[in-house]
């Protein structure tokens, strides 16, 4: 082909995707912040993982000045919609406990990029996460499945009257962090 021939073809223009897009600039700041920490992760460092600019990582992220609280907010939405899916409600309790510890388990190990960022903001005292609204509904649905798990299995005797569905949660979680961040 001649260098005429070949300056008459135009390319394809690019199809874009917002939700692919936003996907891997997440997935490329989970990476920054999980190997660099929160102080040493550079949104420069993002947008060259993801071939991209800083103007467009705060645009998808929509969190400009804090990416790292939209990446909180994707990781415990991605948990949080496994979880749902285990229907813990459609369970017999004891049945129904035992799949939430070792899928919480499993979970983590699959995914330590989350144990990481749960102690990462652990060492910032839950600052970030308080500014993350949209958390604190999703780790509602968690803590209400356990507790009507609970009180289910406190009705048909498998499990004591009174235990704390935030307490055994954490307990639940704190197991497989620790083993994934130590």
């Amino acid at each position: 082909m001649t260098a005429k021939a070949r300056s008459d073809v135009t390319p394809a223009p690019r199809r874009r995707n917002a939700e692919r897009t936003r996907s891997e600039i997440l997935a490329a700041a989970v990476r920054e912040f999980t190997e660099r920490g929160l102080n040493g992760a550079r949104v420069d460092s993002i947008a060259a993982r993801t071939r991209t600019n800083k103007r467009m990582i705060y645009y998808y992220i929509k969190s400009k000045g804090q990416p790292f609280i939209s990446v909180l907010e994707d990781a415990y939405r991605r948990i949080r919609e496994a979880e749902r899916a285990l229907r813990l409600a459609d369970l017999p309790p004891l049945i129904a406990m035992r799949l939430l510890i070792e899928f919480t388990c499993d979970y983590h190990w699959k995914h330590p990029e989350f144990a990481k960022l749960v102690a990462i903001e652990n060492v910032q005292k839950g600052r970030n996460i308080a500014r993350a609204t949209s958390i604190t509904g999703l780790n509602t649905s968690i803590v209400d499945a356990t507790d009507k798990v609970l009180r289910r299995g406190a009705d048909e005797g498998v499990f004591r009257e009174g235990i704390d569905a935030v307490g055994l949660h954490m307990t639940i979680s704190a197991l497989p962090l620790f083993h994934i961040t130590n």
